[in-house]
């Protein structure tokens, strides 16, 4: 033992938190580009409109209200993930200097 054995003197990383704060920001930052790359491929600009038919025997499956695809909400979302996870990451990164 010597003088360089003392505890809190050297705060050298672990290599897993080396690695974590590199494969985190990269995973959130791959999913925000994969879900707004979705979301801007799967845009459509078709509007539909119906109106009140009485006699016909069809039933009327709505797009859950919304003027956007399954496709681009889906987009969205992937892109929301990541986004929750570069903030998660840049909030533990922030904790961890002071």
């Amino acid at each position: 033992m010597g003088d360089n054995d003392t505890l809190g003197e050297h705060n050298t990383p672990q290599p897993a938190r080396k690695l974590t704060a590199v494969v985190v920001p990269l995973l959130g930052l791959v999913a925000v580009l994969v879900g707004v790359v979705v979301a801007w491929t799967s845009l459509n600009a078709e509007v539909g409109w119906f109106a009140y038919a009485p006699l016909s025997n069809e039933v009327f499956v709505g797009n859950n209200g919304s003027f956007l695809s399954k496709e681009t909400q889906l987009g969205v979302a992937i892109s929301v993930v990541g986004l929750i996870v570069l903030a998660f990451w840049a909030g533990l990164a922030v904790g961890r200097r002071r």
